[in-house]
């Protein structure tokens, strides 16, 4: 192997200057894992392309020596995506990281595939427009697409697939392709945007991004509700989903969940069942949708609701909200965090809460529960000891579990954080025969199953 990796570095100086490849040792530990539970496995190299040429001759070096490549955007991913498989080589595309162009006309931007969200909102600031997939995380947008993200304004403002217009992507033999145009809509050919975003870098690598962007609303309030139960807060959610009430984020988080967030954020929020929502429009138009949820709120027992109206309350809400993977990182030192995530259709997703609170319990393991309720996507956050088998098992099947009550229901085993090697166990469960049609999609474009092997589906 050892002679495999040295004919492999030798080559790729051909391609890339010294400081653009490396096999030190802690670069390689820094690309063997991600944000997940999942075991880390050093890859045997890392290179840092500047340019999509780079990347195809990089891609073709690798298709000529049958070494596997893992696409790597910054590791946030969560299913253990970028966790080499075996003897690989990783693409890191931070260096690849340019805004190329704001159509503010248009309401798009052509990105890069290392440009991060919060680097984007920045830039599009001074248009007075922004991007609104967020997964609470400042991942690429490379990563967000590979993965199909969404996050907090999904319910409004839809997720990762429907933001994207156009990608350009080196295929497995170093081809490159582009997946779309920059029109609103089009009837021409078969939806390649819909097949490579989500695609986790088993069908190509994603060099340059066309995003579809918004303009900054007129007014934006957010609101805190407290509720006795989390079955009345979902009913509330479900009522004013029904009541057409515009709402652009709408997230719950459980009782264990508040007290987690108010060790860690400084806060002093109620620790009973929470809405954290966000309402976006004009003066008159928000007024009234702001009336109108408090009264559908007040029919399911709403505690109280808590508005914030300025930039800084808003933003102490919403990071108390994002920063609470990390409050349960910090409320339990020594344990690693273990995230689920399933999607129901919304009408299952009491029923869900309360099935995920029971094997919560049932299980004895420390956790809360929080999610994009308006789209039916829910998380538990387990704190596990990685250290003691007994746990890790309770936690598998707790996790197999809630998926198998989401698949029965017409639901997903992953709502957002995608398939890697993690939920790649529910994928025959989940599609059925139509497995078999991704199995020979990936045989087209991935012969030698050299693209991010032994994630979403097992390649030939």
């Amino acid at each position: 192997m050892q002679t495999e990796i040295k004919q492999v570095v030798d080559e790729l100086h051909n391609i890339l200057r010294q400081d653009q490849l490396s096999t030190n040792e802690t670069i390689l530990q820094e690309h063997s894992s991600d944000e997940s539970y999942h075991t880390p496995s050093p890859p045997d190299a890392v290179v840092f392309p500047e340019t999509t040429a780079e990347v195809s001759e990089v891609v073709k070096l690798a298709d000529k020596l049958g070494v596997p490549i893992v696409p790597y955007g910054l590791g946030s991913s969560l299913e253990g995506h970028v966790i080499p498989s075996a003897y690989c080589i990783t693409i890191d595309f931070s260096l690849m990281n340019q805004i190329l162009e704001v159509r503010e006309k248009d309401f798009l931007v052509r990105v890069q595939p290392g440009v991060t969200r919060t680097q984007l909102d920045k830039e599009l600031k001074k248009y007075g427009m922004f991007f609104p997939v967020d997964p609470g995380a400042d991942a690429t947008l490379g990563g967000m697409a590979a993965t199909n993200a969404s996050g907090t304004m999904s319910v409004r403002y839809g997720i990762m697939r429907d933001q994207v217009r156009d990608l350009e992507i080196v295929l497995a033999d170093g081809s490159i392709i582009r997946s779309g145009n920059m029109a609103e809509k089009s009837s021409s050919g078969y939806h390649l945007n819909g097949l490579f975003v989500g695609s986790e870098g088993t069908l190509g690598c994603f060099t340059e991004l066309t995003l579809k962007v918004h303009g900054i609303p007129e007014q934006i309030m957010a609101a805190r509700a407290s509720f006795p139960s989390v079955d009345e807060a979902v009913e509330a959610v479900v009522a004013i989903q029904q009541a057409g009430v515009p709402v652009a984020r709408m997230e719950l988080v459980d009782e264990p969940s508040m007290t987690q967030a108010n060790l860690y954020s400084d806060t002093d929020y109620k620790e009973v069942p929470t809405l954290f929502l966000e309402f976006h429009g004009n003066e008159a138009g928000l007024k009234h949708d702001i009336e109108f949820t408090e009264e559908i709120m007040k029919d399911f027992g709403c505690l109280e609701v808590a508005f914030e109206t300025d930039t800084a309350g808003r933003n102490k809400l919403w990071e108390a909200r994002h920063n609470l993977l990390y409050a349960y990182v910090h409320g339990y030192p020594g344990r690693k965090l273990m995230i689920t995530d399933v999607c129901l259709p919304v009408s299952e997703l009491a029923g869900a809460l309360r099935h995920a609170r029971e094997q919560v319990e049932k299980h004895g393991l420390p956790g809360g529960i929080t999610g994009h309720v308006g789209d039916g996507n829910y998380h538990i956050f387990l704190m596990l000891d990685a250290d003691n088998p007994e746990e890790m098992k309770k936690a598998e099947r707790l996790n197999e579990e809630i998926v198998t009550y989401a698949l029965e229901r017409g639901g997903t085993c992953t709502g957002e954080h995608g398939v890697g090697s993690g939920k790649q166990k529910y994928q025959q469960q989940e599609h059925g025969e139509a497995l078999a049609v991704m199995e020979k999609i990936k045989q087209v474009l991935d012969p030698k199953n050299l693209m991010n092997p032994g994630k979403i589906i097992k390649g030939k």
